[in-house]
């Protein structure tokens, strides 16, 4: 398979992509990828300003833009101080994406950058979520050059005569990345010379894999109680790794992750009395009249559902909601007109965004938004009739509902939550 094939289910012709054009080799790659197969694309180069020759980087980036006829955003952003650096630009490049794309929009990563993660997380991260690597779609976020390596891309842009920038830093063996890129994978390479793909290849089954497992998790639940607390006793009675999983899950919906070694020790609380084990981060494993539950240090109450008429006002938890007739509001909606139930998020639910042509879960909805784990649960969720969600305040509204820039005013619904401070 060519690179243009490998990349073109995720690159649709005719339709906005924004690329994320650093100026290496591997976002020129895409930049000309992109344009080839015909879509709409525009690309977003951000400066951070933090090295010598990033003044240069972003110069060439323009004239590349500018021979291509492809618009250019070109953002500087300070970084600050603190925290991992490269996570910081990271996060701040893709919330840049977030607000200018129209559609999708693209990073370069390749097959090689896959198995340099897979390998990476493997290290530092128990569990068998470490193998599953990088995600072809994630929300508006694609990865149209994760099937070919990186010695592809650069034979493909010496065949297409095409220049690109080398970033010192991936050769700075002072980063774990750089250190698992030049020394670990050119060990594998003596035992393997396709491990690259080999370690791809494996990633992608596993997370099609995951997915049976997720349902398998979901059946137990079932089983044990549904969730967010389970019954110790029947818990004990599955078989090791669905224990594993309903652990791992319910420790995620709390905000933590299990380490080594916590299975057993969860498990080892027995299901009688009152007991509790701290996991960290704030994170504690409480089990009490024989069920067990995953709980968060300063952890909000849920708040109960509560009806919002159509026009109408409510208190749900410390929010005001309110849905009025016309366009005042946060958002409008249209196909509104018996009242609102406004609920707390409930594990499974899903809704179809507007503008991201599918479904998708609550749950990676506030993911890909970098909602705060410790606020999903008192966030205003409206639905209507048979609960079908509406919005999810300040998160998403569905496109089923959404008013159109031409939908009158008569027509629509304006719906809006403000967060007050609870009275004390």
């Amino acid at each position: 398979m060519s690179l243009l094939e490998a990349a073109r289910p995720l690159v649709p012709e005719d339709e906005r992509l924004l690329v994320l054009l650093s100026g290496g080799g591997d976002s020129v790659c895409l930049l000309d990828v992109a344009v080839r197969l015909d879509a709409r694309v525009s690309a977003l180069h951000v400066n951070y300003g933090l090295r010598e020759g990033a003044e240069a980087d972003e110069e060439f980036v323009r004239e590349l833009c500018s021979g291509l006829g492809v618009p250019l955003f070109a953002e500087r952003v300070e970084l600050g101080a603190g925290g991992n650096l490269q996570e910081r630009a990271r996060d701040a490049r893709y919330a840049l994406a977030e607000r200018l794309a129209d559609g999708d929009y693209a990073v370069a990563h390749t097959a090689s950058d896959q198995a340099e993660t897979v390998l990476y997380r493997l290290a530092v991260s128990p569990g068998s979520r470490a193998l599953h690597g990088m995600a072809p779609r994630r929300g508006r976020l694609v990865r149209p050059l994760l099937g070919v390596t990186r010695e592809e891309v650069r034979s493909y842009l010496r065949s297409r005569g095409l220049e690109w920038r080398e970033d010192p830093s991936n050769a700075d063996r002072r980063f774990a990345r750089a250190r698992v890129r030049h020394d670990l994978m050119e060990a594998l390479r003596t035992v393997g010379p396709a491990a690259e793909r080999t370690i791809a290849e494996t990633a992608r089954q596993l997370r099609e894999e995951a997915e049976v497992l997720d349902d398998a998790v979901t059946d137990a639940l079932g089983v044990l109680g549904g969730g967010p607390a389970v019954s110790a006793s029947e818990l004990v009675r599955q078989p090791a790794a669905v224990r594993r999983l309903v652990l791992r899950h319910l420790a995620e919906q709390a905000g933590g992750e299990l380490g080594v070694g916590d299975t057993e020790r969860i498990l080892g609380l027995g299901g009688r009395g009152s007991k509790s084990l701290d996991l960290g981060g704030g994170v504690r494993v409480v089990v009490e009249y024989g069920t067990l539950r995953f709980t968060r240090a300063g952890e909000a109450a849920v708040p109960d559902p509560v009806v919002l008429t159509v026009p109408g006002r409510a208190r749900f938890g410390d929010w005001e909601v309110e849905a009025g007739a016309g366009a005042a509001g946060d958002v409008r909606v249209t196909g509104v007109t018996g009242p609102l139930t406004v609920r707390a998020w409930r594990e499974g639910d899903r809704m179809r965004p507007s503008g991201l042509g599918g479904t998708k879960t609550l749950q990676d909805l506030f993911t890909d938004k970098k909602v705060p784990r410790e606020l999903r649960r008192t966030l205003p969720v409206m639905v209507a009739g048979d609960d079908e969600i509406v919005w999810v305040a300040g998160v998403a509204v569905d496109e089923r509902f959404a008013a159109g820039a031409g939908t009158a005013d008569s027509e629509a619904v304006g719906l809006s939550a403000t967060q007050r401070q609870q009275s004390r």
